[in-house]
């Protein structure tokens, strides 16, 4: 309560007025919360950001907004900040997420993805070194992590023999270093139909405070293989053939052969889920937040589809046969 209070003044002092009522918009994985602010005299709603100081930091989100505008795609604009507080005023995309829409008209899902990556590639165009943190071997590696420490040991209660983590680091070694291999671009991070709004112009792009310089297929694959929302395998190759012919024409860094592009969306897609499997264990294990573990199947599902395709990542397939033997998927080995 102390803190929506502080909120209150802080708005109050910052817009000079009374007369607007506040309640929650939404909350993500993190500290922060969001409020939508709707004004007595009819105008438009503002979102208000809460990032407690202690646990957050509103500056990497006012600086992404800052590059992703410049880039030409739809974000809020940042109306008001005490980075101090921790307090952000913000335009408002509105609350129709990608997710909620393609549930209500899957026939959408064309035209939304065709906007989200079209959106994708001028994020990626306006690229450069040194304007946002790395996406760098010590920062993939630490996310791996979240796998055995949250999701093997503490969700699953397996302690990994030394076989076992040795396969997992064999696996790991190998994502990474095509990770790493692959072209640096602008990367969201968390480009998915929970951030992604119905908006003009479309779409609205939302939660991109952990924004870094890392591989380019990182954000297709976030969007194409969401851990909130499935699509047939045809549909996403479909996608992923659309993406890069259109990243090619822009002059875009993507490998020059469609099967090699692919190998590399896929081989990072399976670092993401790994991370992702971990974090939503997390989620549940420290912060008691359980709405994340009805999404870890699909998650999972997507991962083992990868590892059983590739001979390379056999011995993480084995891994993931060894600890949830009743979850194994059918694929094929490239």
């Amino acid at each position: 309560m102390e803190r929506i209070e502080s909120l209150r003044r802080w708005l109050v002092c910052v817009m000079s007025e009374t007369g607007f009522e506040i309640s929650p918009a939404s909350s993500d994985a993190s500290f922060r919360r969001y409020y939508r602010l709707r004004f007595d005299d009819g105008r438009p709603s503002r979102i208000a950001m809460d990032a407690p100081p202690e646990s957050e930091d509103c500056r990497p989100y006012v600086h992404a907004a800052e590059l992703l505008a410049a880039a030409g795609v739809h974000v809020p604009e940042v109306i008001e900040s005490d980075l101090e507080q921790g307090f952000l005023l913000l335009t408002d995309l509105g609350d129709a997420t990608y997710l909620n829409a393609l549930a209500e008209a899957p026939d959408r899902a064309g035209s939304l993805y065709a906007d989200a990556l079209d959106a994708l590639i001028r994020i990626q165009l306006a690229s450069r070194p040194g304007v946002l943190p790395e996406y760098s071997r010590e920062l993939l590696a630490r996310e791996l992590a979240q796998f055995p420490d949250w999701y093997c040991e503490r969700q699953l209660g397996h302690k990994l023999s030394e076989a076992q983590r040795e396969s997992m680091e064999t696996g790991f070694s190998l994502l990474l270093e095509n990770n790493l291999a692959q072209p640096q671009v602008f990367v969201h991070r968390d480009y998915h139909s929970r951030n992604l709004m119905i908006a003009q112009p479309n779409p609205g792009i939302l939660d991109f405070q952990d924004a870094v310089f890392g591989p380019i297929t990182y954000d297709p694959v976030s969007l194409l293989r969401d851990a909130y929302i499935e699509w047939p395998e045809a549909q996403v190759i479909d996608w992923c053939v659309r993406y890069w012919e259109k990243a090619r024409a822009a002059g875009l860094p993507v490998a020059a052969d469609f099967a090699q592009f692919y190998r590399d969306f896929e081989w990072m897609g399976a670092q993401r889920q790994l991370k992702v499997l971990g974090i939503f264990a997390r989620l549940f294990h420290r912060d008691g937040k359980d709405a994340y573990l009805r999404d870890q199947p699909l998650v999972m599902r997507y991962l083992r589809q990868t590892c059983e395709r590739y001979r390379e990542l056999a011995p993480l397939a084995r891994l993931l046969d060894e600890l949830e033997p009743t979850a194994k998927s059918v694929g094929f080995t490239f």
